[in-house]
């Protein structure tokens, strides 16, 4: 342990102030990562996948109200959705309106659902561009000291800029990567999500005018 903390000791000497902002993305978008890791394995759950699809099994036969018991002690995205969307279709039966009420319950847990994602996206752009920057900032007093007119005693004080420099792309770099795949399969999750609760609403919107045809 004590090994590891004069390692990361070590490491912030050499970055320079750039690996202070540096470390404050890497820790937050470790922590909005684990968030999100967990609201999605909770949504997509096995339990929960298995009960969207007897609900869904219940519209197409008409029964609205078994379809809207099922969701009353769900706590999820879907759920939160199909409550509303269930009540219109069985108050009114109007596709319409059943469409309308289905895409302002979307509108409402959006937020739920793509929740932190313009803080990873911008992680993924910020990360590499504070690297380069300590870059510049390092090369910078590199050159600075080999632009002294009397010469440089020891050669070390021009490589800890050098170092300064590749510790800190370096390190932005790694920040990006670990945070962009995350938040390709994030999105991946949301937009499949999006898309069920849309084919869903659709059913739920079909399934009146089916009834009244038989």
């Amino acid at each position: 342990m004590t090994a590891l903390i004069e390692s990361i000791r070590t490491l912030f000497d050499l970055g320079g102030w750039v690996m202070l902002p540096l470390s404050v993305l890497s820790v937050v978008s470790l922590a909005l990562i684990g968030e999100r890791a967990l609201f999605w394995a909770m949504t997509g759950s096995r339990r929960r996948t298995a009960r969207l699809r007897i609900v869904n099994e219940k519209v197409q036969q008409g029964d609205l109200a078994g379809a809207e018991s099922l969701l009353d002690s769900d706590g999820s995205v879907y759920a939160a959705v199909l409550r509303p969307v269930l009540r219109s279709a069985r108050r009114s039966g109007e596709a319409g309106e059943v469409e309308a009420q289905g895409l302002q319950a979307i509108e409402a847990v959006r937020g739920r659902i793509e929740r932190f994602g313009a803080w990873l996206s911008a992680t993924v752009t910020a990360a590499p561009m504070l690297g380069i920057l300590g870059t510049v900032v390092g090369i910078i007093q590199s050159f600075r000291l080999l632009g002294q007119e009397s010469a440089v005693a020891d050669p070390t004080e021009a490589a800890a800029g050098i170092a300064q420099a590749l510790y800190t792309t370096a390190f932005g770099l790694v920040i990006a990567m670990l945070v962009l795949f995350p938040l390709v399969l994030f999105r991946s999750h949301a937009e499949r999500c999006l898309a069920r609760l849309e084919s869903l609403i659709a059913v739920i919107a079909a399934a009146p005018r089916q009834r009244e045809r038989v």
